[in-house]
């Protein structure tokens, strides 16, 4: 399942987007995250529990601001480089 977090308003479109079949809940991401934005949490997927990478809710509706000086539009951001997995991602597109 991938699950975005963020929104889209009148400034463009702010989404941290997590693909929950990919990502092995290893934290790494969650660890090299600088804002401390991330968090593991258990989620009900496939019939099972499984651990996985989530935003935090207190951020969630401020993601452009939180997530920002982490420059996600270059998809080089410490939480996305540090996912061997490939399940973080993002769409950053300013207007």
């Amino acid at each position: 399942m991938i699950t975005h977090f963020g929104y889209s308003d009148g400034s463009g479109e702010y989404y941290i987007i997590i693909d929950s079949d990919k990502c092995s809940g290893c934290g790494k991401c969650v660890k090299k995250c600088p804002q401390t934005a991330l968090k593991l949490e258990t989620e009900f997927i496939d019939l099972e529990d499984k651990t996985v990478a989530a935003i935090k809710n207190e951020h969630r509706k401020k993601i452009k601001y939180t997530c920002g000086s982490c420059n996600p539009e270059s998809n080089r951001a410490p939480c996305i480089l540090a996912c061997e997995t490939k399940a973080v991602k993002c769409v950053w597109n300013p207007r």
